[in-house]
């Protein structure tokens, strides 16, 4: 059966008046909207607003120097050669050599010297470490510690030209 009576509760309606419920209503859904858009946009310029904040937080270069050590040290990237016939120049010092050579000596007394690998490894300006495979006669006529331009094509030394006394030497492969 229907009763017309409503249910009984023990809550207590508030009586606000119908402009009041209406402010709140309508500033409420503003207030949602503005969180929304903002979210949105958050995530749809997140690279801008990193930008923005980079910008507030960055350092002034006051820091103390325990503050120096622990930045992240982003590694230089080395250039791509782009094709096989073209050689790239580099401005580097000769900082080691290394060679691989198996060395076999027969019963007679005779030597022979079979796979021999010469490596040159070089310090560029930019710090970087280029490795670069020679032959046996340019792998002894680099000199250490002369700073030159280094021609080379993938990882094989064209030639390395440098200055000493005013006069140029190229040593070529």
């Amino acid at each position: 059966m229907y009763y017309n009576k409503p249910i009984e509760t023990n809550e207590r309606e508030i009586d606000m008046p119908f402009d009041l419920k209406t402010l709140l209503i309508v500033s409420g859904i503003m207030i949602a909207a503005i969180i929304i858009i903002g979210l949105f946009l958050y995530l749809f310029f997140r690279s801008a607003f990193y930008g923005i904040r980079a910008f507030f937080i960055t350092d002034n270069g006051k820091a103390g120097e325990h503050e120096k050590i622990l930045e992240p040290v982003h590694a230089v990237k080395r250039r791509k050669q782009k094709s096989v016939s073209e050689p790239l120049v580099e401005v580097c010092t000769l900082v080691r050599k290394s060679d691989d050579r198996l060395r076999i000596i027969e019963k007679d007394g005779t030597e022979k010297i079979t796979d021999a690998y010469y490596e040159l490894i070089f310090d560029t300006r930019k710090h970087e470490e280029l490795r670069i495979a020679c032959s046996a006669e340019v792998y002894d006529k680099i000199p250490f510690d002369k700073e030159g331009a280094l021609t080379y094509r993938r990882n094989t030394l064209v030639k390395f030209k440098y200055y000493e006394k005013k006069k140029e030497i190229i040593i070529s492969d």
